[in-house]
């Protein structure tokens, strides 16, 4: 395979995974997850707001802690603890992955 040939295979290889990537990434920014997560916080700020109103407008004793508290679930587990490692070797693979493609392009460049 001449020279040629191997830039073209590889720079093809590469701007199919770039592809890939940026599609990923602006279905996961269409989906609005991160919005979906600041409205349900704001809810429940909401609902601690109109909770407190309703106490003091009642005379009840306030305690600001009990206004202040959200409940943040521990949903770890095995399999979560598992995922997450093999998510970290992904990623870091990948990023091994990447850094040699660059080093390797540079090579064919020079």
């Amino acid at each position: 395979m001449t020279k040629k040939k191997l830039f073209k295979k590889v720079f093809y290889y590469f701007i199919s995974i770039c592809f890939i990537t940026f599609m990923a990434l602006c279905f996961s920014q269409n989906t609005g997850y991160l919005e979906y997560q600041n409205q349900k916080q704001a809810r429940l700020t909401e609902k601690q707001i109109k909770q407190f109103e309703k106490d003091v407008a009642a005379g009840k004793q306030i305690d600001m802690k009990k206004y202040l508290k959200t409940s943040n679930k521990n949903y770890q587990n095995k399999l979560s603890s598992l995922g997450l490692k093999i998510s970290k070797v992904t990623g870091n693979g990948v990023k091994l992955i990447v850094s040699k493609s660059f080093k390797f392009l540079e090579k064919l460049t020079n």
